[in-house]
């Protein structure tokens, strides 16, 4: 049976949810060398990646992005405990808008410890569970 080209992939479950994202982009090459941390925002976020909603240095890093040329530090603020930390790649990106540069980034985790990924997915879980009544 063939796989309907509109399924999702995930391995894992995520959650809608707006949380903020301090992320740098990161690039072995010096074209695309750029040290600002940027801040967004998540529209979703599981233990296997997330939806940013931030700004791109320049359209001109698309490419790169998408590559795997230039990868994202992030470091997400859940709501208990230290932030998480991790390195992700760009899976997808769309709806640029020319003149802030933001735009939504579909990020795959590339590097996560355990602990960081089993906190997600905890959170999740939590986020997921139905709430107990008295």
């Amino acid at each position: 049976m063939a796989d309907n080209p509109g399924q999702e992939h995930r391995k894992f479950v995520r959650i809608n949810l707006s949380l903020r994202v301090k992320y740098r982009f990161i690039s072995t090459g010096p074209d695309f060398a750029e040290e600002r941390v940027y801040e967004g925002q998540t529209n979703n976020i599981g233990g296997g990646g997330l939806l940013l909603t931030g700004q791109v240095p320049s359209v001109d890093w698309i490419t790169e992005l998408l590559m795997e040329k230039v990868l994202l530090a992030l470091t997400v603020d859940l709501p208990e405990g230290p932030p998480v930390q991790a390195i992700a790649r760009v899976a997808w990106l769309e709806a640029i808008d020319q003149n802030t540069e933001v735009c939504q980034l579909g990020l795959t985790f590339k590097e996560i410890t355990g602990e960081n990924r089993d906190r997600i997915l905890d959170f999740v879980i939590t986020a997921h569970a139905p709430a107990e009544s008295d």
